[in-house]
């Protein structure tokens, strides 16, 4: 394949979703050194999530490009929330645990990105709450609320949605807080490009309209990244346990390697592609293997995508254990010392037992008893390699069995002392 241009790359791999000026985006990317960009995070978790990778993914391509990404740690407006893609209110959270947050971002973004300010175009971080936080209201309406006017606003879609149960004032001016950041980066940093996730395209676009708008300059980009979806049109990322996070201690790295081991065939040639840096070369000769369904094939491209994404995440060592505990189980199905673990205290069981039911639910393998029971009914469950068909089941652990659910996923349970 011939060398290809960045921004052609990034449409190939799936990348990118919508732009307000294709054209000149291409134009700036493939030809303009050191381009300046953002990407925003509101702080509304303790953990990044498999979501976020295609941006961070995205930053990254662009930094090893020669461009300089801004990280844009929300410690002013994650104090709104942003509408988009909810049906209520977000949970408001105090200064602190959003501070507490950023931190842990910025943890997690330089597994992805260089900071060092060794480089030229060195990753930074800036927080918009050291700019928002101290904004005068009335000022702000005046100066920036005068370029949007409210029809405008109600059609995005980020709007649309909330409007049969209700959206806050309060919620409605992050619209306005999201394209000020844009216009004071613009402005402080020379930034000239925007990007973020597909469901923020209005608030992006706003960002780039009011530069115009206001100091009437064309130079002032939005572009978004595609969301990671499967065949189905769902986004990827949901476990039995909530999101899947890309904190080790949210998620371990087995678990973590475990999901994208597991993604259905249709959906693992688009993971390459989005989420790695195999060479689209290889991609497209597995993509044959998928097409023609040759099983041992496809089997082996997931665990290269595994791989490379837990590589990506937690590091190449955390990688070749998750793959080593897997390969261990599948081939022997003897214990790893890496394999997920749930510790059982004394006050879970009953006369030196537990429940079946309360083992799977316990060890997070089922979000609740009544999907533990199906499981169990449907002959899902096995302790140490013995099928359980009983749902009323009460097991006797003595130090530690065994469990597995379906026919990929293992867990270990261990008694306290």
């Amino acid at each position: 394949m011939t060398s290809l241009k960045l921004s052609q790359e990034l449409k190939i791999r799936g990348m990118t979703a919508q732009m307000s000026h294709e054209d000149e985006i291409a134009k700036l990317l493939d030809t303009t050194q050191g381009v300046k960009f953002y990407i925003g995070f509101d702080a509304t978790a303790d953990s990044l999530h498999v979501g976020h990778l295609v941006q961070l993914i995205l930053m990254r391509r662009l930094q090893k490009a020669g461009h300089k990404p801004y990280v844009l740690l929300g410690t002013g407006t994650t104090l709104v929330g942003d509408p988009s893609g909810k049906s209520d209110m977000r949970q408001m959270l105090t200064v602190e645990n959003i501070e507490r947050n950023a931190g842990i971002f910025k943890e997690q973004m330089s597994r992805f990105l260089d900071f060092s300010e060794a480089s030229a175009n060195c990753a930074e971080f800036v927080r918009n709450g050291d700019w928002l936080l101290d904004l005068k209201y009335l000022e702000f309406i005046k100066d920036i609320g005068v370029h949007f006017t409210i029809n405008r606003m109600l059609a995005a879609e980020c709007f649309k949605s909330r409007m049969e149960k209700g959206l806050s004032f309060f919620e409605f001016n992050y619209m306005l807080i999201q394209a000020y950041d844009f216009l004071h980066l613009y402005r402080e940093k020379g930034v000239t490009l925007e990007i973020g996730g597909d469901d923020q395209w209005s608030n992006i676009l706003a960002g780039a309209d009011l530069i115009r708008r206001k100091l009437q300059k064309n130079d002032a980009f939005a572009m978004t990244t595609s969301l990671l979806l499967t065949k189905d049109g769902i986004k990827m990322g949901k476990t039995q346990k909530g999101a899947l996070w890309l904190s080790a201690e949210k998620c371990p790295p087995y678990e973590f390697y475990q999901y994208f081991r597991n993604v259905d065939d249709a959906d693992v040639i688009n993971c390459l592609r989005m989420l790695t840096f195999v060479p689209l070369e290889e991609i497209a000769e597995r993509e044959k293997f998928v097409e023609a369904k040759d099983g041992k094939k496809i089997n082996e491209t997931k665990e290269l995508l595994a791989y490379e994404m837990t590589a990506l995440v937690h590091g190449t060592e955390e990688a070749e254990k998750a793959q080593n505990a897997a390969k261990n189980l599948f081939v022997s199905g003897a214990a790893d010392a890496n394999m997920p673990t749930t510790v059982l205290a004394d006050e879970d069981f009953v006369d030196g037992k537990i429940s079946a039911v309360a083992l799977l639910v316990k060890c997070g393998l089922c979000s609740s008893n009544r999907d533990a029971r199906t499981t169990i009914e449907q002959g899902g469950m096995s302790i140490d390699g013995e099928k359980v068909t009983d749902v009323n089941a009460m097991i006797e652990i003595n130090e530690q069995v065994i469990i597995k659910k379906g026919k990929k996923n293992f867990h270990k349970a261990a008694r306290n002392g």
